[in-house]
This record gives structure tokens, C-alpha cells and sequence, in this order.
């Protein structure tokens, strides 16, 4: 269905979805939040809020759709429920600029204009300071955290010890940690200027997108990289246009939908595979299920369509 949701007056700033619940929540520059549902195959407002007294700047929903933590440019935050009930508000020294949810729901991490990161329980108290890896030598101080994401864990996890949370810095730099109190994450040194960073579906692979950064007196062009979980590069993928500000996953992982200038791509993934041909009509490839510690490999007739598969035990 296609419907067109009116109630704001302002550009829309922030969006995100609940799945659990199938709720919308949109916000504009004039710090208007409406909550939408769907009820009976159109969409309705079932919640308006106006602080009236900064701009929010960025809004989360918990994994489990339970809770949302909103965060507001001047510092004040507000967590709520899905029943649009106030669980608490508080107001922090500095100036936010993105918020997201641990897997579990019980930590929230508030991202500073300064390039911070600071960790809080799910009752708004303070818990530690995130620590960012790159030194002073390779990164200024003053870098703006663009993007933060958090892999929800819903899918399981293939490595229980792969880093799981990433952030991204505008000059190129990645981080990725196993855990909120990671000392060794990865760290990622890209020749570009990062706008958006998405886990996809499964924690499996990151995508990045942004600018690339011109060395030779050309106009930026747009810019997509793909790594795995442990930071290596998978892909690279130019876009048409001159900047990429968000990237998608869809549902099954194999599909991204970039925003880039005006225009909305969509890029099919295509995973490498182990595979291999016997004789003229029998392939062979392996493959593993999450969760599990064995491979499966399947022998498949595709004359006549016939499957075969054997389970391996990896010692």
C-alpha cells in the first residue's frame, strides 16, 4: 500500500520503525514527534508531543519494541514505552547527537557533538565513558560521530566473540567492538567522508556509504563499502550522484536501498560460495546454518533438480 502520512509542518529530521509493533515514529525541525500505527491497512497518528524547546535529533526504539529513548540537541532526553506512557526525563551536560539501544535493551549509549560516547543504564544513569581508540595523532579530537549502529542479535550470532557494535566518524574512521567495554576493537581507516553505517540483517556484514574524498581537484562522488564483521573489505560500489546519506538492509540481506541526492537506488548483494561442478549436471557448494557448529554440504542434480546433503563435523 502506498499512503502518504501528513501531521508535520516542518522538514522531517528522524525516523524509525518498531517492528514488534508496526509503528512508525517521525520527527521535524520544529521538534514535533507523531507515533504512527496501522490500523486496518492505513496508517493513523495514535501520538503527538512538542517539547517546543530544541530539535531531536535522534530517536531509537529498543530491540524488543518495547521502549523508545529520544534525544534532543540541547541535551534533554526522554525515554517512553509503547504505550506512549513517560517512563523518565533528564537532561545531560552536552550536546547530543544520536542515541542507540544495546541488544539486550539495558544499556543506551548517547553520541555528543564533541565525538563522545557516553553509556547509560536503562534508568538514565550514568555508567561509563565509551572509549575511542584512535589516538590523537590520527584523529582530531573534534571529529563528529556520524552513525552508530548496534547489530539487534535477532538473527543469532555465527561468531559470539565478532564485534557487534560500529561507529562511525565523518573523516573515515570505524570503529568496531565486541562489547561496550571493548579495549582492542577494530579500527578502520577509509578514504572518504562517512555520512551512514548499517549492520546487515544477520551481524554478518557492515555497509558504509559517504563521499569518497577527491585528491585530484574532482567533485566528490558517491560512495558505498561493504566489510565483514571482522573489518575486512568485502566490496566497493560507486553510486551516480554526489552524496549518499543513508543506506537499508532489506529483510533477507541480499538487497540495499541507498539514498543518494534526490533518488533512491537499490543494489542486489551477492555472496561468494563455496561451490564446485562434478561431471556435467551435479554442483556441489557448502553452506552453514546459524547457530550451528557443523557445515553442510549439498550435492544438487539440477538436470534433475534431485538435493543430497551431508553433514561435516569441523574439528
Amino acid at each position: 500500500m502506498n499512503q502518504t502520512l501528513e501531521g508535520h509542518h516542518g522538514t522531517v529530521l528522524a525516523v524509525n520503525w518498531n517492528q514488534n509493533y508496526r509503528k512508525l515514529t517521525s520527527s521535524d525541525e520544529k521538534g514535533l514527534i507523531i507515533v504512527w500505527v496501522l490500523h486496518k491497512g492505513m496508517w493513523f497518528e495514535e501520538m503527538i508531543n512538542n517539547r517546543d524547546k530544541s530539535v531531536v535529533r535522534d530517536l531509537r526504539w529498543s530491540a524488543d519494541g518495547q521502549k523508545i529513548c529520544i534525544v534532543y540537541e540541547d541535551g534533554h532526553v526522554v525515554l517512553g514505552n509503547v504505550d506512549g506512557n513517560r517512563l523518565w526525563g533528564k537532561t545531560l551536560d552536552v550536546q547530543l547527537h544520536l542515541v542507540e539501544w544495546s541488544p539486550d535493551s539495558r544499556l543506551i549509549l548517547f553520541c555528543t557533538a564533541l565525538g563522545t560516547c557516553q553509556i547509560h543504564d536503562l534508568k538514565g544513569n550514568f555508567v561509563a565513558q565509551l572509549g575511542i581508540r584512535f589516538t590523537e595523532r590520527e584523529f582530531a579530537p573534534t571529529a563528529v560521530i556520524v552513525a552508530i549502529d548496534w547489530y539487534n542479535g535477532l538473527e543469532g550470532y555465527s561468531d559470539p566473540n565478532a564485534p557487534s557494535l560500529a561507529l562511525a566518524f565523518q573523516l573515515g574512521r570505524i570503529q568496531l567492538m565486541r562489547h561496550e567495554m571493548d579495549e582492542e576493537p577494530i579500527l578502520l581507516e577509509l578514504q572518504m567522508m562517512i555520512t551512514s553505517i548499517k549492520w546487515s540483517p544477520d551481524g554478518e556484514v557492515v555497509g558504509v556509504v559517504g563521499s569518497d574524498v577527491s585528491t585530484n581537484g574532482k567533485a566528490p562522488s558517491s560512495i558505498v563499502q561493504l566489510f565483514s564483521h571482522t573489518g575486512m573489505h568485502l566490496r566497493t560500489l560507486r553510486v551516480p550522484g554526489t552524496r549518499t546519506s543513508a543506506l537499508s538492509w532489506e529483510g533477507g540481506g541480499l538487497r540495499l536501498a541507498l539514498a543518494v541526492d534526490s533518488y533512491i537506488y537499490l543494489a542486489n548483494i551477492r555472496p561468494e560460495y563455496k561451490w564446485a561442478f562434478f561431471g556435467s549436471s551435479t554442483c556441489m557448494y557448502s553452506f552453514k546454518k546459524r547457530d550451528h557448529l557443523d557445515h553442510s554440504v549439498m550435492f544438487w542434480d539440477i538436470g534433475t533438480g534431485e538435493r543430497v546433503r551431508n553433514q561435516i563435523s569441523m574439528c
